[in-house]
């Protein structure tokens, strides 16, 4: 792994395509979206690959200013997506990838540890992150 310095940094419009292939790449056999395919077929002439994607523009749609992305002399390395409930002070991670690169380096709870500072600092009070059973690393 190269030892250049780590960065982690607001998300930025320019990012999106390489989130929504960084999902796919990470998600894999855990995607709750694949299951799902595997169980009811391909609907919509979408296939799960096509909707886990979706939920990153979701997530930037719903709250830009949470989505962090870890970057290393300009390549991207992973990122975490953060919702805010202000009205009940809880933040939610709803998704959170590493490329396969950088996977057993410790980035992955650098962006948790990053998010959950952002929340602090935005008044929140509680933070929740889920995972699939299925999903051992996360």
């Amino acid at each position: 792994m190269n030892d250049a310095p780590l960065l982690i940094r607001a998300y930025r419009a320019s990012d999106l395509p390489e989130l929504r292939r960084i999902t796919v790449e990470s998600f894999g056999s855990v995607a709750l979206e694949q299951m799902l395919e595997h169980k009811f077929g391909i609907w919509n002439d979408r296939d799960w690959k096509a909707r886990k994607a979706d939920h990153i523009d979701d997530d930037v749609v719903a709250c830009a200013e949470g989505c962090f992305v870890a970057e290393r002399e300009g390549e991207l390395m992973g990122y975490i997506t953060i919702r805010l409930d202000r009205l009940n002070g809880k933040g939610r991670i709803p998704n959170l990838a590493v490329v396969e690169a950088a996977r057993g380096l410790g980035l992955g709870r650098r962006l948790i540890m990053h998010a959950i500072d952002f929340m602090r600092e935005e008044g929140i009070k509680i933070a929740q992150i889920e995972t699939m059973a299925s999903n051992a690393i996360g």
